[in-house]
């Protein structure tokens, strides 16, 4: 098994992390997890953080095959379409996203015909399918909880586990977004820790606690430290610390904003008859909750 060679990139503003993986042996790469810039003060979107990849796979010489998303996320916008129009590499997620999207429609009141198949990816992958990049082989692990779409990607040593685990020293992923569940969570973290103990695991945020920012740790290493696992928790023990926990916390800055993005696979809503896109903000539909 061939694996691959990884390169992280920080997001300060959203705190989330995005990666280009390769195989160097045939070159050819994928981007996991893009963000697209978003000022929500100004309204206003970007692709310095796009670029930014893009740079670093044109400077390496990586033939990029595919810009794969892990969920459809809270916290920042997802540039995936506008790197497939840069490069015409595929565009994929867990196919659990037609859920979200019917989740999400209602939430925001969108019409009928907005689609809810998840035609705006080109490829939807299920729990255990198996995909190249290059050499590398990629397996697909349905890893609900924090959403219900969540996948992890398995590409040879590494596995980008999105947001279900943070670094060892923040422990896990918030479970109370629409759709989430910390039974699911505590079942997806169990599967992820069952890989191979010299597994890379590569989370998706980092708001590190009095360190530099980080964004991999072993299978070994979460067993062992990890706040919300090493200890062996049992699932009512850690729903218990999950729950609680989750009941503290604040929506995302940008969730409202996110969703109504990232659901259409990255792209904003369609320009209106004065040809500026808007977004939808459902008031006081969280604060009864």
């Amino acid at each position: 098994m061939r694996n691959p060679i990884v390169k992280g990139f920080w997001d300060a503003p959203t705190g989330s992390w995005q990666y280009v993986f390769h195989d160097p042996d045939t070159m050819k790469g994928a981007i996991v997890d893009p963000v697209l810039d978003f000022d929500p003060l100004a309204g206003a979107t970007s692709t310095k953080n796009a670029e930014r990849l893009l740079d670093y796979v044109r400077e390496t010489g990586i033939d990029l095959v595919w810009v794969l998303d892990t969920h459809p996320h809270a916290d920042h916008f997802s540039a995936a379409p506008w790197i497939k129009a840069q490069t015409g590499a595929s565009t994929a997620i867990g196919e659990k996203v037609t859920g979200v999207q019917t989740l999400w429609q209602g939430i925001y009141n969108l019409p009928n015909d907005f689609p809810t198949d998840g035609s705006q990816w080109d490829r939807l992958f299920a729990d255990g399918d198996v995909f190249m990049v290059g050499n590398v082989p990629v397996k697909v692990m349905f890893s609900p909880g924090h959403t219900l779409a969540s996948i992890t990607y398995v590409a040879g040593d590494a596995a980008f586990a999105h947001d279900t685990l943070m670094m060892p020293d923040s422990g896990s992923s918030r479970a109370d977004f629409p759709g989430g569940s910390s039974a699911d969570l505590y079942a997806s973290i169990s599967a992820i820790l069952d890989l191979p103990q010299d597994t890379r695991v590569f989370v998706g945020h980092d708001y590190a606690p009095g360190r530099d920012d980080a964004c991999e740790a072993s299978v070994a290493e979460h067993r062992a430290a990890n706040i919300h696992w090493k200890d062996a928790p049992t699932e009512a023990e850690y729903r218990a610390v999950r729950d609680a926990r989750d009941a503290t916390l604040a929506l995302p800055k940008l969730m409202l904003a996110a969703l109504q993005v990232n659901m259409r696979g990255g792209r904003l809503p369609d320009a209106e008859d004065n040809g500026r896109a808007y977004l939808k903000v459902p008031l006081n539909y969280f604060a009864s909750r």
